[in-house]
């Protein structure tokens, strides 16, 4: 048994599939011409909540699920397919929140490298861009990501430049800024470990309110991640905590916990 567990570990060091270093930060990679990946996104964040027997506080865990197929359409260009799923526990909490940039629906997305080479930008290293399109039970969303990468040797930067356009369905308009950045570290080819975060702001534009709440931020997540390749199947994982906001108290119905978990798992077709 030894032996077999070895041999998993140990054999080609040359992963196949396209992991994902930082669960919340792309980097430029895309699929190769005619290559295909599906990914599982599982996301968890500790909120508040109100007992419908006794009316008091409570905690629970709010969770979001994506499906998402990747298919390389031509050199340095992907199409991403989503199916998104967030379970609704309204019927048995009461006061309990949308979950932050979420919802029941679909999404689709192209990511194009600007360059064929890692290091063919100065100073930057690469960059790339990512167009989104989202619908679910609340709105339809639109996305766009400026994706700057720079390799220096096992460490990889990855910066992501984020902004949506919210279009729902009862009328309201919001802006939202959702930028992340990370880095990692190649410990082996199977093995990697990093910093990642994110920030989320929303701004409600039809109509603006009167005055910002604790729910529209923005609000900053940091934490570590951890990768696992291994050939055609790879894990990856990142605990954040909130940076914002250190002395609220979470109230029922307030999107952003003190913590934020992400898991991610691709398997290469």
């Amino acid at each position: 048994m030894r032996n077999v567990v070895l041999a998993v570990l140990l054999a080609s060091a040359t992963a196949s599939a396209n992991p994902r270093p930082l669960p919340m930060t792309y980097t430029t990679d895309t699929q190769p011409e005619g290559g295909a990946e599906l990914e599982l996104f599982v996301d968890m964040i500790p909120l508040r909540a109100l007992s419908p027997t006794t009316t008091k506080e409570t905690s629970y865990l709010a969770s979001a699920f994506q499906l998402e197929l990747e298919i390389g359409l031509a050199e340095r260009l992907e199409l991403g397919l989503y199916a998104t799923l967030v379970p609704n526990l309204g019927d048995q909490l009461a006061g309990t929140a949308q979950f932050p940039g979420a919802g029941n629906g679909m999404k689709q997305r192209l990511r194009y490298t600007l360059n064929p080479e890692p290091d063919s930008v100065p100073i930057i290293g690469n960059a790339g861009v990512y167009l989104e399109l989202a619908e679910n039970e609340r709105e339809i969303e639109i996305e766009a990501k400026l994706l700057l990468e720079k390799r220096l040797d096992r460490v990889r930067i990855a910066v992501n430049l984020s902004a949506e356009y919210e279009l729902y369905f009862s009328g309201q308009r919001e802006w939202v800024l959702n930028p992340s950045a990370g880095a990692s570290y190649e410990i082996t080819p199977r093995y990697h470990v990093g910093l990642d975060g994110f920030l989320r702001a929303e701004y409600p534009t039809n109509p603006a309110p009167d005055a910002r709440t604790f729910g529209l931020g923005p609000h900053v997540y940091l934490g570590p991640a951890v990768l696992l390749a291994f050939d055609k199947v790879w894990w990856s994982f990142g605990a954040y905590v909130r940076l914002t906001g250190a002395g609220h108290d979470l109230s029922p119905g307030e999107p952003y916990g003190q913590v934020w978990l992400r898991s991610a798992v691709g398997f290469d077709l």
